[in-house]
């Protein structure tokens, strides 16, 4: 489990670019346009040992002067309802705005930890102008340049000392294998979990947003036996209209981090969209095993080609992990729920193998033998010997006298040759070279 950071601020100071730098890469797309960031981007992040979720809040706004009543006010108060601490990004060129104000004012009377970064703070003379940010009443302050990354050290030591500790999780005996079902709002996942229990144990409408937290349900029939969790993880809130999915992603955050696998419901009629495919990658960086849902498939009118080009373009989406069941089902008619079933319980299993280490070299040893690593430089790269890691997800480290000399086009040669000859459908896969 991760602490949530979320960042909040007006349209345009440098959010995303600075979220990118955050999670070392160029998820969140960057203009000087104000109001690029339409999708909640979300990623991890780690510094010094503190692994945490970020968010980053963006959100797509309509230029006004009122604008603030609408959009920004409710992600400011939804990442203070949800989050574990807050930075809000303000711009040194353009000075404190009525909206600034209007974030600070909200901000002053939280009692989580808030952070205010000046950004675009890549001179002398910025950090000097950055003085007039102490009148918004936040305290100290950090400046940084999101694009050449100055000052974020020092922020970032700052972050990671404020961050709430996080309770221990008390380890059960025999703990049950946690599967939780996760989605875009009214996709399904109440109605899917209401029909494999045989009882409305969750409110049901066709208004998006009815599930408020996410609630366990200990599921115990056909030979299966694990804790099925709806993570709808939405409130129906008067204000919350276009951030009820900023909403699900923040409780999707910590339900994920909780579950073995995530069973990712999608909505046959509207296809496999970006916040699907976001939360698909949140499961896969969080190292979950994964099941593909299609729910709402009684919907759809079919012929014989049907599900197999849906499947396709599923595929297309989420590559390069691709290896992902995809089950095509109905919670309302309860068609092939019990197939959705196998094929969790199956890829919680193999998530959960082990493989003997004289056995897996048996196996890829040869396949490396007929097929090594490009010699580089003239130096040729031996694979003398390979095992599985003793570690809760399934890793293999292979053992060389120059691993800082293969590349990631090997890496997933033997990734896929491992999935080739173990079935780890559905299971991201670690693989790690050494020094022998």
């Amino acid at each position: 489990m991760n602490n949530i950071v979320a960042i909040v601020g007006r349209p345009n100071v440098g959010k995303s670019t600075f979220f990118n730098r955050l999670i070392q890469r160029r998820d969140a797309i960057v203009d000087s346009v104000s109001g690029v960031t339409r999708d909640r981007n979300y990623g991890k992040s780690e510094w010094n040992g503190k692994e945490f979720s970020v968010i980053d809040t963006g959100g797509y706004i309509k230029g006004s002067d009122d604008v603030f009543e609408g959009e920004i006010r409710r992600q400011v108060e939804l990442a203070i309802d949800e989050a574990d601490a807050i930075l809000f990004v303000v711009d040194v060129e353009e000075g404190i705005t009525p909206m600034d104000d209007e974030v600070a004012k909200l901000l002053r009377k939280v009692e989580k930890p808030v952070l205010l970064v000046v950004n675009k703070v890549d001179n002398a003379m910025r950090a000097a102008d950055a003085v007039e940010f102490y009148s918004l009443g936040l305290g100290e302050y950090f400046t940084i340049s999101g694009m050449n990354g100055s000052g974020t050290g020092e922020l970032l030591d700052k972050l990671v000392e404020e961050l709430p500790e996080l309770p221990e999780i008390v380890e059960e005996e025999n703990p049950l294998p946690k599967f939780t079902v996760v989605g875009r709002p009214n996709a399904g996942k109440s109605s899917f979990i209401n029909a494999l229990i045989g009882e409305d144990r969750f409110v049901v409408t066709d208004i998006a947003g009815t599930t408020r937290d996410a609630i366990d349900t200990t599921y115990n029939r056909f030979g299966f036996e694990f804790k099925l969790v709806d993570t709808a993880g939405i409130r129906r809130k008067a204000k919350v209209k276009e951030d009820l999915e900023f909403y699900s992603v923040m409780r999707s955050v910590r339900a994920i981090e909780h579950s073995d696998v995530c069973i990712l419901m999608i909505d046959a009629t509207r296809g496999f969209e970006s916040q699907d495919q976001n939360i698909f990658w949140l499961a896969q960086k969080n190292r979950k095993g994964l099941v593909i849902l299609v729910n709402k498939w009684d919907l759809i009118e079919k012929d014989t080609m049907t599900s197999k080009e849906y499947e396709a373009k599923i595929r297309r989406e989420i590559e390069p992990f691709t290896d992902v069941p995809i089950v095509f089902v109905s919670a309302l008619t309860k068609q092939r729920l019990l197939k959705a079933l196998e094929a969790a319980v199956k890829v919680y299993e193999n998530r959960s193998q082990r493989i003997a280490t004289s056995k897996f070299n048996d196996m890829m040893l040869p396949i490396i033998e007929h097929t090594p690593p490009p010699a580089i430089k003239g130096k040729y790269i031996k694979i003398k010997y390979c095992m599985q890691l003793p570690t809760p997800t399934p890793q293999f480290v292979f053992f060389a006298n120059l691993p800082q000399y293969i590349k990631e086009p090997y890496k997933r040669f033997i990734e896929n040759k491992l999935r080739d000859n173990y079935d780890f459908s559905g299971v991201p896969i670690d693989i790690y070279f050494r020094k022998k």
